[in-house]
């Protein structure tokens, strides 16, 4: 692990209360809401959309950093340019998502677990390779009648805790997103500590 370069990547981050573009929709999602306004569901339509994100002048005095998606780090721009080295030649700092996507979580009815830990280690020194400094892996927990239960609880967390040990070792800061969906009929008082039953 080296130290410098992750403290170095966390002042960038940090820098000038920028903000950060989250650009990394999976093909899936691109395609739902492109489907939707008639535009065709092509990479190069999704090629087209993340270039015109990333190329407005003085883009990066307004943001920091950006996440990408797997297909839009592998990416050119229409006249070749990777998208990568167009968005690290503005000065911007980018990041990666890592996780495979939350999946139905067995013996538990209505909760979640990330996948993605399977070949992340060489997946990172990729990213790292082609220049990404940062990555994000996305848990998803729902709130219901029961849930969540310990165990969804453990589990998304032991993976959470792996994927930013296996980060850090390849040289990215690991950005944790435990997601606590705000969807269903619980009110607030279910999400306080006080009423937490683990």
């Amino acid at each position: 692990m080296n130290k410098k370069i992750l403290k170095d990547t966390v002042t960038r981050l940090f820098a000038d209360s920028k903000g950060l573009l989250a650009m990394d929709e999976s093909t899936p999602t691109c395609n739902k809401r492109f489907a939707k306004l008639g535009i065709p569901q092509t990479e190069e339509a999704r090629r087209d959309w993340r270039e015109l994100l990333v190329t407005p002048p003085d883009l990066s005095e307004c943001i920091s950093s950006t996440i990408l998606y797997d297909e839009t780090i592998r990416q050119n721009e229409r006249d070749g340019t990777p998208i990568i080295k167009a968005i690290i030649n503005e000065g911007i700092v980018v990041g990666i998502k890592v996780d495979k996507g939350a999946k139905l979580m067995a013996g538990h009815p209505g909760e979640k677990f990330t996948e993605g830990l399977d070949g992340l280690r060489e997946r990172l020194k990729e990213y790292f390779q082609m220049g990404a400094r940062f990555a994000k892996w996305r848990a998803v927990i729902a709130i219901g009648d029961g849930i969540p239960s310990l165990a969804c609880i453990e589990a998304n967390a032991n993976i959470l805790a792996l994927y930013a040990s296996l980060c850090q070792e390849a040289g990215l800061v690991p950005i944790v997103e435990p997601e606590v969906l705000m969807e269903g009929t619980h009110d607030l008082q279910v999400c306080l500590p006080s009423q937490n039953k683990y």
